[in-house]
């Protein structure tokens, strides 16, 4: 059995631009559409299973006050008939219907145990039914799809029913964050946003009459050609203003800018008032109006504007912070609306490393009997000489890290870094260098200062090791580097600093990859999965599999490239790893004792594939080369190509 959550979803800005962006295949003088959606707090909680039929049973109150449990057969014609029917099951016949057509599946059961989300208030309640089943099949019958392959076919089964939704509606589909979404044509991008600082945002049913049938249909005949000026504004609208809109409100957001972001709405909405309204009578909204002109509200918020098609469907304001969101809720609900909250919170950037060197360096015998392996030499491209410990901390240092936890053996090997990064050179050996080099000796002790340290007194694996850490990275997210690695990028971005901007948008435990050969694939633990992206350098993983032969990694683990050629990709030695990987380590640890076996190596991999199976897991390409220094091989590369 498995869980899901699927939120409702509301449109920030951009609304319309879906079905106007689609019309770019008749007339190229159309602009993509652009959306700017989230995920909202309230949604769909279910549990699902396999079953030989397709069922739905509820417990939420919400739902059983309308319908009772339904089960229909795994037959194309019956529920396609039932996707027809108009009935309250129509969008989930017609979802499971295109899943059997297409992906041969067998049926489901799915259990709703809760339901937060309002029906029939323009957040999308028929599309997070649908992305729901189209979710229960993906993972319970392992269709490998990604999340944007999740919406299109909850996109596609709605289309079987009686209903014309809209393209943006499934984008409920990525979770509670906000997304650009692109509408070109038959295309749709997808591309997760940032947020500075907390946004306290509140969206309400206005409880009053809305025709989305008509509005639709009206601002629509304007579509493909403009032929009047009222037209040609709306296309204008629609188009090159709503994409300077959209572009003000990616940069408020990841300014943090709340009161420009306000007001933004406000201008947009008297935009959409003035060039997209007079196309429809159904427009005429006189209960948005009056809300969003309530002298009571004006000093809770910074702006405010419709939702969705408009009309007098709901309305959304940006408060000023939680005390004024939730006496707005209140005030709201006090004039007869339903208001519910959403925050949008920043995503915790990642300000803490771990670098674990613990180990002796057995392949590096018999240097690694006067010098651990992490101070080995390397020659720079600058002309200086580092040792690898010094190359990894600059990097972080670089990418923004605040603090650094290194995972040694004892306490003794810690006099090896303090003697190197908190005690000065004497007066002595400093004169002798250069002035460059003076200064940078004080580069070295501020690296120092940031310095914590762990040890690892039972050697019990890796996993093991980066545990140790859990008190230091606390309840953050925390980047895991290793000691004998170092990552040399072809970008202005260190490696590190790309990792932490990517789970900055994906806010998901993540893991940089690169590509290996077939041939030697046995020696690596391999990742397979979907691009979540175009560019192919986001992979969602569903597959991982430690050291397989070539035979069954050709059959089960490739990932087609652009070319539609096979790629197997291993992890390329930088991970941020999210506070259900230490609890997941700590579980390990906790069974292997109460088993008795304080032998038993806790591998990290085994941690991060439990992590996987729960919440998921992003691979990711970097642009950068990967030096590993961890035998003589490797190490002689390096030492010829990192100055290069």
């Amino acid at each position: 059995m498995i869980k899901l959550f699927v939120p409702g979803r509301l449109c920030l800005f951009g609304e319309h631009t879906d079905w106007a962006g689609h019309y770019r295949t008749m007339n190229a003088d159309i602009l993509p559409g652009a959306s700017i959606v989230t995920g909202i707090e309230q949604g769909i909680y279910a549990e699902v299973e396999k079953s030989p039929v397709f069922e739905m049973c509820s417990d939420a109150p919400e739902i059983t006050d309308v319908w009772s449990d339904f089960s229909c057969k795994m037959s194309e014609t019956e529920l396609k008939t039932v996707a027809k029917s108009g009935s309250f099951f129509s969008y989930c016949a017609g979802v499971a219907s295109y899943m059997l057509e297409w992906y041969k599946v067998g049926g489901v059961r799915i259990h709703i145990t809760d339901m937060t989300l309002p029906m029939k208030s323009g957040l999308s309640s028929s599309a997070a039914i649908c992305v729901l089943v189209a979710r229960a099949f993906n993972q319970l019958y392992k269709l490998n799809l990604n999340t944007l392959g999740e919406m299109n076919i909850a996109y596609l089964g709605e289309l079987r029913t009686s209903s014309r939704c809209g393209r943006l509606d499934q984008a409920c589909a990525f979770g509670v964050k906000p997304n650009l979404m692109t509408f070109d044509g038959d295309e749709i991008e997808v591309k997760a946003l940032n947020v500075k600082k907390t946004l306290y945002w509140v969206f309400a049913d206005l409880c009053a009459e809305k025709n989305t049938i008509k509005i639709l249909s009206d601002l629509n005949k304007s579509y493909p050609f403009a032929t009047t000026e009222a037209e040609q504004n709306l296309h204008k609208a629609l188009g090159e203003w709503n994409h300077e809109n959209v572009g003000r409100a990616i940069r408020y957001m990841a300014e943090g800018n709340a009161q420009a972001l306000g007001q933004l709405m406000t201008e947009s909405e008297e935009q959409f008032d003035q060039y997209v309204a007079p196309m429809s009578s159904a427009l005429w909204a006189p209960k948005l109006h009056e809300t969003l002109r309530d002298p009571n509200i004006q000093p809770l918020v910074y702006g405010g504007k419709g939702v969705g098609s408009h009309g007098d469907g709901s309305v959304q304001f940006l408060a000023r912070n939680a005390e004024a969101q939730q006496q707005l809720i209140d005030y709201l609900n006090g004039k007869g609306m339903r208001a519910y909250a959403l925050t949008l919170h920043p995503v915790h950037t990642v300000r803490k490393a771990i670098i674990p060197v613990a180990g002796f360096g057995t392949r590096l015998y018999p240097s690694t009997r006067i010098m651990k392996k992490d101070f080995f030499p390397i020659p720079c491209p600058d002309g200086m000489v580092r040792p690898v410990i010094l190359i990894l901390l600059e990097e972080l240092v670089k990418s923004g890290v605040e603090e650094i936890c290194l995972v040694l053996g004892s306490e003794e090997e810690r006099k090896i870094y303090k003697e190197f990064f908190e005690r000065p050179l004497s007066d002595e050996h400093l004169h002798k260098l250069n002035a460059e080099a003076q200064e940078y000796e004080n580069r070295i002790l501020d690296i120092g200062k940031r310095l914590r340290y762990v040890y690892q007194r039972e050697k019990r694996g890796f996993g093991h090791a980066v545990y140790q850490a859990a008190e230091f990275a606390g309840n953050e997210p925390v980047l895991l580097l290793l000691g004998d690695t170092l990552y040399r990028s072809t970008t202005n971005k260190p490696c590190a600093l790309q990792m932490i901007e990517e789970y900055e948008r994906y806010n998901q435990l993540l893991v940089s990859i690169h590509s290996v050969p077939l041939v030697d694939v046995s020696l690596y633990g391999i990742l397979s999965g979907v691009w979540e992206d175009k560019e192919r350098t986001v992979l969602n993983v569903s597959v991982m599999h430690e050291k397989p032969k070539a035979s069954y990694a050709e059959d089960f683990l490739g990932v087609r490239n652009a070319d539609g050629q096979k790629e197997y990709y291993s992890v390329f030695g930088q991970y941020i790893l999210t506070p259900e990987v230490f609890a997941q380590l700590a579980s390990d640890i906790a069974q292997a004792d109460e088993a008795g076996d304080t032998t038993k190596e806790i591998e990290l991999t085994a941690a991060l594939e439990a992590v996987r199976q729960q919440s998921g897991m992003m691979g990711v390409r970097l642009n950068g080369t990967m030096y590993d220094m961890g035998n003589p091989k490797a190490l002689r590369r390096c030492i010829q190509e990192f100055a290069g």
